[in-house]
């Protein structure tokens, strides 16, 4: 599929990133971009550190080929009035995390279409810095459509803005950001999808080891630095606990919302009994 170079939302988005982003000096540094197929559908399979990662890797990927990547949204997200409106606009897709296979289905029409899908196969932003365990969907999605793997690290985009941490305008400036963009990812159809998936975790953080090893700014004691390397972000067994609480009060308050908009409201109950009598 050819390249959409001009789109009308799409486009000034990321006129209006670079400019965020040139303001700020941002010092990005990137390795692999011609891995990106120049046509043609692939499943961008990236770590997620960082709420601002979509727009650094769909930054990257524009200079290098002026490429625009489909990326899987919450649906939270395009419920939002102004939000929703503009991912609707850039079609992106939308994900409902308790129903996925309307979404999944799109991404693979989409992906046999041509186009670029980004994927967090993390599922939502780890607090840990670490690489957690990856859900499969990234790898069947693109075994079904017949397309290539490619995974994309990226080191110091967390440092932008964050799950539990909001730096200041001053600590966001001239951040150091460094992507690496792997080799197309070999999907065996005589392997399982989990196994695959199990090799993808290990091949992304292979490569955020080795952006972290040769980031420019040394990160001990630092919070934006993993444990392991002598930061002081939670460890991965800290970040799950947290996540699963978040996770338990999120279904709490789905459930609640649901009994509340089955429960007919005291108005909807008085015009009942007046009709009923």
């Amino acid at each position: 599929m050819t390249r959409r170079t001009s789109e009308p939302f799409y486009t000034p988005a990321i006129v209006a990133g670079r400019g965020i982003f040139g303001a700020f000096r941002i010092k990005a540094a990137a390795t692999g971009l011609d891995n990106l197929p120049n046509t043609g559908g692939a499943v961008l399979a990236i770590t997620h550190f960082g709420y601002a990662d979509f727009a650094l890797v769909e930054w990257q990927a524009w200079l290098h080929n002026r490429r625009h990547i489909r990326f899987l949204a919450k649906k939270g997200a395009f419920d939002k009035p102004v939000v929703g409106w503009l991912l609707r606009g850039m079609h992106h897709i939308s994900v409902d995390m308790q129903a996925g296979a309307a979404a999944y289905g799109e991404a693979v029409a989409a992906l046999r279409a041509g186009e670029i899908l980004g994927v967090f196969p993390e599922g939502g932003v780890n607090a840990s810095f670490t690489v957690r365990e990856l859900k499969s969907g990234a790898v069947r999605m693109a075994r079904e459509a017949g397309v290539p793997v490619i995974p994309v690290a990226v080191w110091g985009g967390h440092r932008l803005l964050t799950k539990n941490h909001k730096p200041t305008l001053r600590q966001a400036y001239g951040v150091p950001i460094r992507f690496a963009f792997g080799a197309p990812f070999v999907l065996d159809p005589a392997r399982d999808a989990v196994e695959l998936t199990g090799q993808l975790h290990g091949t992304l953080q292979a490569m955020v080891d080795e952006l972290q090893a040769g980031y420019p700014v040394d990160g001990t004691g630092q919070w934006w630095q993993p444990r392991h390397l002598g930061g002081t972000a939670p460890t991965p067994e800290q970040a799950a606990v947290v996540e699963a609480e978040r996770q338990r009060l999120r279904a709490l308050k789905r459930e609640a919302a649901t009994r509340e908009a089955a429960t007919p409201k005291a108005a909807d109950r008085k015009t009942a009994g007046r009709d009923d009598a």
